[in-house]
């Protein structure tokens, strides 16, 4: 009896053993995964703490490493640990592009290399990608994210309007203009210039496409001509047309087998969210590389229908369809608007198409879109329409690569934990529990071994 006692006495100190070491193996190996790996989880609002998938598409078009130089002082009067801001929010691109690199130089201490880069702002960063250069100032994803676009581009895109017919302005401020689309549109790296037909020879050969937005009054018949020769030759355009006259450019229609039906696009589906029936909602989307995977709601105010006609030399699509339950009014859109089975054409109406042809061993790109106002600085924020609107000028001018959602704005603050309160909750669940647990099991082993 006593033999088997000290036998089983034996057996409980050896598992007692035995746990106390594959505890203690336990806890360094917990204390090594954490020095080693580190794990996060986003749970803010919007996924402000993580990259949208816009800014991550951008990442993963730029083959090569990028450099981020920041000039910035250890302390800032205003934001405080402004080195620490930065680090934090580069990290989020280094976890998807490992080869973003990121060098601190204080502006104070050395004022000669701030000088020479040409940096005024505390905090300014300049990034270099393929020897082309951008600087930022503002620290926030969307900003951070339009810097790498233009850095994607293999050069700055020149896109000429016509002008000298009170056509929509890229850089106009009033309601009618696109301003705001033309400040993203020089965000995202592109440039542009007005052009007055009656005043130039011919369009530059530079420009990578022509953009006509809704004149006002008509065009001369060498006017008309010249954009003909310019199709003529396989230039891109993006033609935004109205409800109103097609102010002398009948026969570009006709060059590009379209046929622009009179009358507003009449959409119940608009009234049902609170909105003019006139405003026609785009849900449905052709195939084609500017609508796909674009799952998002466009509007557009006053469209009109456009069909394409059979023909040998252009392929098109359809890129939005709109108003499935609707028609297009062919009476006064300013009265009583209901459906006259008579006069009026049901849906569902195509309001935006995409002509391609070959020309000069190179695609030529057209894309009519039957509302101008969709980009106008009044409506540019309604549904996804600035999305929809950079996505054709990427398409035209041959960046179809770089065709992703812009990068959202957040919403909410983060929770930023100092390396005290880090370190804290690092010892609390590395070191104490795991004490803690070792001491209870202590205290069992020393009670059980009591009453043997």
């Amino acid at each position: 009896m006593a033999e088997l006692d000290k036998k089983l006495h034996r057996q409980y100190r050896l598992h007692h053993g035995l746990f106390v070491i594959l505890l203690l193996l336990l806890v360094f190996l917990l204390g090594y995964l954490a020095q080693q790996t580190r794990q996060q989880w986003d749970i803010s609002q919007n996924g402000r703490n993580s990259l949208s998938e816009a800014s991550v598409e951008i990442l993963q078009k730029l083959h090569g490493p990028v450099e981020i130089t920041a000039y910035a002082t250890e302390q800032d009067a205003q934001l405080g640990d402004i080195r620490r801001i930065i680090t934090d929010f580069i990290a989020m691109y280094q976890r998807i592009k490992p080869d973003l690199s990121l060098l601190f130089i204080d502006p104070v201490e050395q004022p000669l290399l701030a000088q020479e880069a040409n940096v005024h702002v505390n905090g300014e960063m300049i990034i270099r990608f393929n020897q082309r250069v951008e600087h930022l100032l503002t620290i926030n994803e969307q900003a951070f994210s339009n810097a790498l676009m233009r850095l994607a581009r293999a050069e700055d895109k020149l896109i000429v309007a016509l002008s000298g017919h009170g056509e929509r302005k890229l850089e106009g401020n009033a309601n009618y203009d696109l301003g705001e689309f033309g400040k993203h549109l020089r965000s995202n790296g592109f440039n542009s210039q007005p052009l007055n037909l009656a005043m130039e020879r011919d369009i530059s050969a530079t420009a990578s496409m022509l953009l006509i937005a809704s004149p006002q009054t008509d065009l001369l018949p060498g006017e008309v001509q010249k954009l003909l020769d310019y199709i003529d030759r396989g230039g891109n355009l993006l033609w935004l047309v109205d409800q109103e006259s097609l102010r002398g450019l009948l026969p570009l229609t006709e060059k590009l087998r379209l046929s622009l039906t009179p009358g507003v696009v009449a959409d119940p589906q608009a009234v049902e969210l609170k909105a003019p029936i006139t405003f026609a909602l785009g849900a449905i989307y052709g195939p084609h590389v500017i609508t796909n995977d674009f799952n998002y709601i466009t509007v557009f105010p006053f469209a009109r229908q456009i069909e394409m006609d059979d023909s040998e030399d252009w392929s098109g699509v359809a890129l939005v369809e709109a108003a499935p339950q609707g028609w297009v009014e062919t009476g006064d859109p300013n009265g009583e608007i209901q459906f006259d089975q008579d006069a009026d054409i049901p849906g569902p109406v195509s309001i935006a198409v995409a002509l391609t042809r070959t020309i000069q061993d190179r695609e030529q790109r057209i894309a009519v879109v039957g509302s101008g106002h969709f980009l106008a600085n009044t409506y540019l924020g309604n549904g996804s329409n600035l999305d929809f609107g950079i996505n054709l000028i990427n398409w035209l001018t041959g960046d179809e690569e770089l065709i992703v959602i812009q990068p959202r704005a957040t919403l909410d603050s983060s929770l930023v934990l100092s390396e005290f309160e880090l370190t804290l909750i690092a010892v609390v669940f590395l070191v104490v529990l795991p004490l803690l647990f070792l001491t209870c099991g202590g205290v069992i082993w020393w009670r059980r071994r009591r009453k043997i």
